[in-house]
């Protein structure tokens, strides 16, 4: 490990992905930092509340669609490995045909499960129809946004990370001013703050597509269109978007939990949530950055049957990844204060959000390790065994979840943090078993 560690090529090409990849992750967090702070700052905390809510509606109808990243991240990365350009066309090409197709049956179905949610959650009636005109808003980027994750994955696979930094940083900036001039230069509310994400969202496509012709060609070679006619070769890529699907759909139900349980608290615990989430976005965003660096590098060795370079590329991004998390541990342990203050000056909030800054200090510590493993599940596009793991924390969790349920608020904290936990011990006994049968290069 330590000659690995000490290998500079490795440490050049995990930079040359992930320093791109971190600045454009991080700048996502903080578009919803800006909305949270521009929405904070009006008198009410159930407006507050309902872009909480309502972007965890959104959140859960397009992160279950992850997949559409993940997957292509995986098989782009191999085709790639392999110098293999017309396969790299067809992985885009799905994967954007997907999306397309995707975003027009979720729009059908995402509005009355909507409703469905908000029954369940029982919110006040001012909470309620804050969420919904925000929701309903919001959806109108569903298309755009699904085809963005197609898009970003397959640059990653193609090792390119300026193109997806290009996309983010231009579209993130352009949402954070027009959050700033509908909700308070034209005082729209909390529908100016949804609509600035719906024309951010479309843009960063727009964008997107624009980069990727010159992508290409670093690849040359040509689609076969009568092939994408054929079941055989959509058959690889739904199996793993399958399984990734059912990874994340329990992966955004446990995040939606936590929605659901905070708002049976009350607006201002929901809202507190909510502030204290924004920092693991602001974790996770950063920590996804040396995560895409191994689903693209592990890829690539897969794709290229390099064991050596697979396992330098997992002990180098490893150890920046404990690096980071120790980072951001000590940032919030000492300004975790200032972060939501930041982000709202209403009294009941700041005062429920304080009580449970330890706990947002104790998640980068506990969250790395699964966020590397899954960078190296999704290189090696084995979603299967990524499903399984997920499915086999929820069932493991829930017992926490139960036992600490009487304890209100800190039991919802502890619940999540022993999630997890338990999301990086399924992985990591997978991948060790994985490795002891010698399965992670095939022959």
């Amino acid at each position: 490990m330590l000659a690995d560690w000490k290998h500079r090529t490795t440490h050049y090409r995990v930079w040359a992905l992930a320093g791109p990849m971190i600045l454009s992750n991080i700048s996502i967090p903080l578009v919803a930092l800006v909305d949270s702070a521009v929405i904070g700052h009006l008198p009410h905390a159930h407006q507050l509340g309902a872009v909480a809510v309502g972007s965890s509606l959104f959140s859960i109808v397009a992160w279950v669609m992850g997949f559409l990243r993940m997957g292509s991240t995986g098989f782009a990365a191999q085709a790639a490995g392999r110098g293999d350009g017309a396969a790299l066309r067809q992985v885009l090409a799905q994967g954007l045909l997907l999306a397309a197709l995707l975003a027009s049956l979720l729009g059908v179905l995402a509005v009355p499960l909507g409703h469905l949610a908000l029954q369940w959650m029982n919110p006040s009636a001012e909470l309620n129809a804050n969420t919904l005109a925000f929701f309903h808003t919001r959806l109108l980027a569903l298309p755009a946004t699904l085809g963005n994750y197609a898009l970003v994955g397959w640059f990653l696979g193609t090792q390119n990370a300026r193109a997806p930094l290009r996309v983010m940083l231009t579209t993130n900036a352009l949402n954070i001013v027009l959050n700033l001039w509908f909700v308070l230069g034209l005082n729209l509310g909390v529908v100016g703050s949804a609509m600035a994400s719906v024309i951010a969202e479309w843009a960063a496509l727009v964008l997107g597509l624009l980069l990727a012709r010159p992508a290409l060609r670093a690849f040359p070679g040509r689609i076969d269109w009568p092939v994408l006619r054929r079941w055989h070769a959509w058959r690889p890529l739904i199996a793993v978007n399958r399984d990734i699907f059912v990874r994340t759909l329990v992966l955004q139900g446990v995040l939606f939990f936590i929605t659901v349980q905070g708002a049976r608290l009350g607006d201002a615990t929901v809202a507190a949530n909510a502030l204290l989430l924004n920092g693991l976005t602001l974790i996770s965003q950063a920590l996804d950055g040396l995560a895409h660096a191994v689903e693209a590098l592990c890829g690539h060795a897969i794709g290229r049957r390099d064991r050596d370079g697979l396992r330098r590329a997992l002990v180098v991004s490893g150890g920046w990844a404990l690096l980071a998390s120790l980072a951001f541990a000590l940032g919030f342990a000492l300004f975790g204060e200032r972060f939501i203050t930041l982000q709202t000056n209403i009294p009941a909030v700041l005062a429920v959000a304080r009580q449970y800054l330890p706990y947002l200090a104790l998640l980068p510590l506990v969250a790395v390790w699964s966020y590397l493993l899954d960078g190296l599940f999704i290189g090696a596009t084995r979603a299967r065994e990524m499903r399984n793991a997920m499915v086999a924390t929820a069932l493991l969790a829930a017992p926490i979840a139960w036992w600490a349920h009487g304890w209100g608020n800190h039991g919802l904290w502890l619940s999540f943090l022993g999630f997890m936990a338990l999301r990086a011990l399924t992985l990591g006994w997978l991948g060790w078993r994985l490795q002891r049968q010698g399965r992670w290069i095939r022959g």
